[in-house]
């Protein structure tokens, strides 16, 4: 077997595997955010980040859901890590946007975060703040979610089909569950631009 087709072959694998329930109650979580007039922060570390500032857009454009992610805002972000440190600079972003119960946030992580190892602590900084303000927390991690996973009201954990690709998988299948979530009937309010070319039109 060449690497390619055992890539492929972990990634179907990875589908079977996936928790169509989970993905279901996260479902639920965002459109009752929707329908409240809530708001929806994707939070995202390397990968990851760049996985929330698409998301944002998918969120936003065909699901109707007034989304952010602070990543974006790279001037922020880095002033806040200069300034503040590394650890608080989804929390600070979020105090300063007034997080409320409406709110939702939706974790993109391989690990989840770790306090204890110092691995991305600033979700997990983010997450502590969120329950204390009673904004409800989702999320698309890999490996057993770390804490993301414990603090969550909804999450789709990335199954482990080879310890040496955690990464890869983890964060091509952030793609996946969120093309599938907004693409779901429950959130789904804009027909997307090749679907709604017909062929031969």
């Amino acid at each position: 077997m060449t690497f390619a087709q055992q890539f492929l072959s972990e990634a179907k694998q990875v589908i079977d595997a996936l928790d169509a329930d989970a993905i279901e109650r996260v479902v639920a979580i965002l459109a009752d955010t929707r329908s409240s007039g809530g708001r929806l922060f994707i939070l995202g570390v390397g990968g990851s980040a760049a996985n929330a500032s698409h998301a944002v857009n998918d969120f936003r454009k065909i699901a109707g859901i007034e989304a952010y992610a602070p990543t974006d805002n790279v001037s922020e972000l880095t002033a806040r890590t200069n300034d503040e440190g590394w650890a608080t600079v989804f929390e600070s972003w979020l105090k300063v946007s007034r997080l409320t119960p409406r709110d939702t946030l939706l974790v993109f992580s391989v690990g989840g975060g770790n306090a204890g190892k110092n691995v991305s602590p600033n979700l997990v900084s983010a997450l502590q703040f969120a329950s204390t303000v009673g904004a409800r927390i989702t999320g698309i991690v890999g490996r057993d979610g770390g804490y993301t996973a414990k603090s969550a009201d909804a999450c789709v954990i990335v199954p482990t089909v080879n310890p040496t690709h955690v990464t890869p998988h983890t964060e091509a299948f952030q793609a996946v569950v969120w093309h599938l979530i907004v693409s779901h009937p429950l959130l789904k309010q804009t027909e997307t631009k090749w679907e709604s070319v017909r062929e031969g039109m």
